[in-house]
């Protein structure tokens, strides 16, 4: 096999005679050079947001040996579950008790869902706080710009701010050392802090975004005595953080520790044996993994958002694949018209490596401009695109991009030109010119089996869709048990924190406001308290029920529409209800209460009269079904609602916004829809079932441009045969019928192989949610009749076309 092509003066010759071979077939070139593009640019855009992904939480320097300490412990049915809490006194212990951990950080992230009030003189800002261990900043890398750098958490009463704060406040980062903030957030740790230093602020791509830090030492100190209390063993409310000795095997480690928090509650608290009971196990997991892998199954990272990544890159690559399958069927169905060429060329001595090449050489040229068009359509689709997403992408501009796209170009070229050149190339040169033989029946199964392949990605591509909308619909309008429409939420910042009461009672007054009220926590993801120390008359020690609990004033049930089916709920009227508690209906049955009003339960060493049992109602999000739930009444909490008279909201929101401004001093007002909270629990499936439409129907469009120009020349090539027939007396629907039937069946057996592939893959995805649709028989048929459409009127288009024909001039030759 001679490969002199390669002789120099050769190439450019070799790369002229490919230009013109693309220009004189412009129909092919064209029907190509979209279809690669097409598929080029969803490869852009899938990059650019799987890079983004993958890339949270990577910027870490000490990054592979950070790992953060999870805990699981069983749920009443023996499920375990697992949380990123553990006790406060973990990070201290093991980083004196263990070897291989180089330090060990406890971290609070203080009422992340309220920020609070920073001022440095007429300047106030909110921001969202951090407390932290002494060795934070040697573990993360979260540079320190001003201040003591190798420990900045020294001073015990002492503030660090991100820059971007520090500019906020100060315009500038620097000579900040010593000045002093006001810190307000309306609980024990209001008060002036002297500033120890300038940190540099957590990147975009960093989960854990805060904007001050305070030391631990200093939140152990004001937590002493108080619920929050870390200072035993039993309180799971801080994270922990390790940084492991070089060389040390996580694996290993991780099954030493296993039960540590269980030896150490044994040896401390043996007289406890509840406390023991609901100790869960302990769980290492790479920091920069928890983005990517935050579902657990048992104990086990299960997955997460990295299923999400995986999908698209399958999408991609069967994106990818289709256009390349493309290129594939039209070249050999256009072989007849460049039998001749090839049977020329071998006869003057050109080896199959050199036609191999030639070839090869026009589907990387065709790679090549479908980059350029690529390029010039994902910089107009991109702002589309971060919309959907939600996330700041851009094309990057740098030689490792550039390098990749022509490592993109060249993998595209090769893949969509392999099997063409290979085909044409492998023609024998006697044959070829004795009789235009374009090949065997062979070649044609192939052909047929690649559109098969085709419209069955693009068929499963467009079920998905179907059913994860479905899914979704069902998502957003399943009843709840509560009312979500037509109310807002805010924390309760600044002097709402003093006079929350003072707040409300003018709040209810504004004209559309139908009631207001507070509570600790939301109605979504922050509960007020949880766990198993929950105790009542007739419990054994194999009740091992967790519980989830919400703190609310008086007003806010009837605002929520939360319906009793016993009892009563919080009332002024009694003037008890501090000392009372309401649980849900799963609650009372995983109890085994009979009668439940007026028996008293203990909370966490507190006695509590049960004065109602409350309908249940879905606390977060439908992965999970409803769980034993209670309410207490407490009021001054740091969450707000509000609920709006329908058809009023933007003139009630403008006199809400100006009442706010006059009573907190100026502060901006911010606030969230309730119902837009309840769907930010689904954002990666919302923006799943987007992206999933949009190249779902860019698969088709793909597929059916291919189909496109197999009929033109399945067209082309029948031209006499069809001639004849419409001179013997056959009608245009016959013609069409003719051309159509072997693609239609083609077409028929891609959704019979689809269809159950489909069914499995999704049915699988289903099962990760509590409450999900079934997949019936609606939507395969519908799917079905939506492929055979396109399909249909793709074929009909140059089937017609061909039927209407003047037979003339087909037959002239004869």
């Amino acid at each position: 096999m001679a490969f002199f092509w390669w002789r120099p003066g050769m190439l450019t010759n070799y790369w002229k005679i490919a230009w013109r071979h693309l220009l004189k077939d412009r129909q092919f070139t064209v029907l190509n050079l979209i279809g690669l593009a097409t598929g080029l640019a969803c490869i852009l855009l899938i990059g650019l947001w799987i890079y983004d992904e993958t890339h949270i939480d990577h910027f870490n320097a000490k990054g592979d040996r950070i790992y953060q300490v999870l805990k699981s412990t069983p749920d009443a049915d023996g499920t375990l579950v697992t949380r990123e809490t553990t006790q406060g006194l973990l990070a201290s212990s093991m980083a004196a008790e263990l070897p291989e951990v180089e330090a060990a950080v406890s971290v609070f992230h203080h009422n992340a869902s309220a920020k609070g009030i920073i001022a440095a003189g007429e300047q106030r800002l909110k921001a969202e706080l951090l407390f932290a261990d002494k060795d934070f900043f040697r573990i993360f890398s979260y540079p320190i710009l001003e201040g003591n750098k190798e420990h900045p958490l020294s001073d015990e009463d002492g503030v660090l701010l991100s820059d971007k704060l520090a500019r906020k406040l100060f315009n500038t980062t620097e000579g900040l050392v010593g000045k002093t903030i006001s810190w307000n957030a309306g609980d024990s740790f209001d008060g002036v802090y002297s500033i120890r230093g300038v940190y540099t602020a957590p990147p975009s791509n960093a989960s854990d975004q805060f904007d001050l830090v305070f030391t631990y030492a200093l939140f152990t100190r004001k937590m002493a005595g108080t619920m929050g209390d870390i200072s035993f063993w039993g309180s799971n409310s801080i994270k922990t953080y390790l940084l492991l000795k070089p060389g040390v095997d996580a694996r290993v480690f991780n099954e030493k520790v296993k039960d540590y928090t269980r030896k150490k509650i044994a040896t401390l608290y043996a007289r406890n044996a509840d406390l023991l009971k609901y100790e869960g196990t302990l769980l290492l997991q790479r920091y920069s993994d928890k983005y990517l892998h935050n579902h657990y199954e048992n104990g086990a990272p299960v997955g997460g958002r990295i299923e999400y990544v995986r999908l698209f890159s399958l999408i991609a690559g069967f994106i990818l694949l289709i256009a390349c399958i493309n290129f594939m069927n039209l070249s050999t169905a256009k072989s007849a018209s460049r039998i001749k060429e090839i049977g020329v060329q071998k006869m003057l001595g050109a080896g199959r490596g050199r036609l191999i090449g030639q070839y090869l050489g026009e589907s990387i040229l065709l790679a090549f401009g479908a980059m350029i068009l690529a390029l010039l359509l994902s910089r107009l689709l991109l702002p589309a695109f971060q919309t959907i997403t939600g996330k700041d992408l851009h094309l990057p501009a740098g030689i490792g991009f550039f390098m990749s796209l022509f490592g993109i170009v060249l993998f595209t070229g090769l893949l969509a030109g392999a099997y063409p050149a290979l085909y044409l190339s492998g023609f024998r040169s006697s044959m070829v010119l004795k009789s235009g033989m374009v090949g065997s029946s062979g070649k044609t199964w192939v052909r047929k089996g690649l559109v098969v392949f085709q419209f069955t990605l693009s068929t499963l591509l467009i079920v998905s869709v179907w059913v994860i909308y479905q899914q979704m619909q069902l998502v957003q309008n399943k009843n709840l048990g509560y009312d979500k429409d037509n109310t807002i939420s805010f924390t309760g910042e600044g002097k709402l924190q003093k006079d929350l009461g003072g707040f409300l009672t003018v709040l209810r007054n504004i004209p559309g406001v139908r009631n207001a009220s507070d509570m600790d926590g939301n109605m979504t993801v922050q509960y007020s308290q949880a766990g198993g120390g929950i105790s009542w008359e007739g419990r054994t020690l194999t009740d091992g029920i967790e519980f989830t609990g919400l703190d609310m004033d008086y007003g806010m049930m009837d605002l929520l529409g939360l319906r009793m089916i016993k009892g009563r709920g919080f009332s002024p009227a009694f003037g008890t209800d501090s000392t009372s508690v309401i649980f849900n209906e799963t609650a009372i049955a995983a109890m085994r209460l009979k009668d439940p009003v007026g028996k008293t339960v203990s909370l966490w060493g507190k006695p509590r009269t049960i004065i109602g049992v409350v309908r249940d109602f879905q606390f977060g999000s439908l992965y999970k079904k409803v769980a034993p739930f209670f309410l207490r009444y407490s009021p001054g909490n740091n969450t707000i609602y509000v609920r709006i008279e329908a058809g009023k909201t933007r003139e009630t929101l403008a006199r809400i916004a100006q009442f706010y401004g006059r009573f907190n001093d100026g502060l901006p007002f911010e606030y969230t829809f309730m119902d837009e909270d309840y769907k930010a629990l689904y954002n990666a499936e919302q923006t799943v079932a987007m992206l999933s439409r949009y190249f779902a129907g860019l698969a088709i469009l793909i597929s059916c441009l291919g189909l496109f120009g197999l009929v033109a020349f399945a067209a082309q090539k029948r031209q006499k045969e069809v001639g004849i027939r419409k001179v013997v007396g056959a009608s245009v629907s016959n013609i069409v019928f003719l051309l159509s039937k072997d693609f239609l069946r083609l077409v028929s057996l891609s959704l019979v192989i689809a269809f159950p592939v489909a069914w499995w893959v999704l049915n699988h995805w289903l099962e990760g949610f509590a409450y999900r649709v079934s997949i019936g028989p609606v939507v395969f048929l519908l799917t079905g009749g939506l492929i055979f459409l396109i399909a249909m009127l793709t074929i009909s288009l140059q089937s017609i076309r061909a039927a209407l024909a003047n037979p003339v001039d087909s037959l002239r030759t004869e």
